[in-house]
């Protein structure tokens, strides 16, 4: 087994495919006062990842859920439907949505009345949605994240020469000392990211939860290729692009679950404004340009990792346009209809009949119906 894993790794490191010709991992050995970036480093990630939940377990409960209430948020607990194996095993196997005619169906198999059944379904669906309280939760978490990070990164670069001069990114190449900052830049980043995947199952699931899957994985698999390669710079300016307008979103989302309309449709024209100057400007015509075009003038000899980094910097450039089409959608309703609704999100559904019904059912009977826990036929 050992012999099985050092023969892949050497493979998975080898030069041809990572380096330059004029380049060489013995480059990347320390000497002479230079400090290089080495991947075995990033293994502290993965506790660090677990850090990063405990402090958004705190958040979430020490500040978030505080804040909430201040907001006018009331952390509600859902009405459970009932036990009922038939209607629960037709919810799974079946449609969470079923029509009036399966309704119907339902309704005399249970030997209950339509409306009940309509409102079991009604209350099963919402049981899958998060309530506004958790979304405000998660909101406020990824906002104080994001808002932090954007600071960290515009402290750690502003006296960066490749912010203004994104040439410097490849200047002696690879020649680049590691700086104190740039590691804990990478190490906060990675272990945010590791700690969303760690929590795809818990937190709330969107039309675009696949989108975000592949952003993840996309965003972890650069930052750990750019660091063990050394592009250490353009890697630090791709992560403040990206904070520099999340964080806005956020700040509209917690202002929306609260109906704070003026506050959040602020907030929502500022990150709109801030995602299409940054993912659609700066990204393709600043960052993708450094990465496809300037290497043509730094080597002649190319070198497998110009694929391997442009492929997931432009899979996030084909997200970005999608995000930017649901952005467009909503800022069109804005405009037009003036209401800010976030297209990706399910809606919690209302119960539309009174509980007698339901009241008549746990007593004994409605209409000569017998209990209908006691008729249904149990799969």
């Amino acid at each position: 087994m050992a012999h099985i894993i050092k023969f892949v790794n050497s493979w998975f490191w080898w030069e041809n495919i990572w380096m330059p010709a004029n380049c060489s991992w013995a480059n990347f050995e320390d000497h002479n006062g230079y400090v290089f970036p080495k991947p075995r480093e990033l293994l502290v990630t993965i506790p660090y990842a677990f850090g990063m939940l405990a402090l958004r377990f705190f958040v979430e409960r020490c500040i978030a859920a505080p804040l909430a209430h201040l907001m006018g948020i009331k952390s509600m607990k859902r009405v459970r439907p009932q036990k009922n194996p038939t209607l629960e095993t037709f919810f799974k196997k079946c449609t969470k949505r079923p029509s009036q005619l399966e309704i119907r169906g339902l309704a005399k198999k249970c030997n209950w009345t339509v409306h009940l059944v309509e409102k079991w379904f009604r209350r099963r669906r919402n049981q899958d949605i998060p309530t506004l309280h958790k979304k405000f939760q998660e909101a406020c978490w990824r906002f104080i994240f994001y808002l932090t990070s954007c600071i960290a990164g515009i402290v750690f670069l502003y006296d960066k020469p490749w912010l203004y001069d994104i040439w410097q990114v490849w200047v002696n190449y690879p020649f680049h000392t590691l700086l104190a900052s740039q590691y804990w830049y990478y190490i906060l980043q990675m272990s945010f990211y590791s700690s969303l995947l760690l929590t795809l199952g818990f937190d709330t699931k969107r039309k675009d939860f696949k989108a975000h899957v592949i952003h993840h994985f996309a965003a972890l698999a650069l930052m750990f290729c750019s660091w063990s390669t050394n592009h250490v710079r353009i890697g630090t300016l791709v992560m403040l692009i990206h904070d520099s307008a999340d964080f806005w979103l956020e700040a509209a989302k917690m202002f929306n679950y609260a109906r704070w309309e003026k506050a959040c449709s602020f907030f929502f024209v500022i990150f709109s404004i801030a995602f299409f100057i940054t993912r659609m400007v700066f990204y393709p015509f600043w960052i993708l340009r450094a990465t496809l075009v300037y290497p043509l003038y730094y080597t002649q000899t190319f070198a497998l990792a110009y694929f391997v980094f442009n492929g997931p910097l432009l899979i996030l450039q084909c997200l970005h346009l999608y995000w930017g089409y649901l952005v467009f959608k909503i800022l069109k309703k804005f405009i037009f209809i003036k209401h800010v609704k976030d297209e990706r999100s399910d809606e919690e559904e209302e119960d539309s009949f009174s509980d007698v019904e339901e009241e008549c059912t746990k007593n004994g009977s409605k209409n000569g119906l017998s209990h209908p826990l006691l008729n249904n036929n149990n799969h």
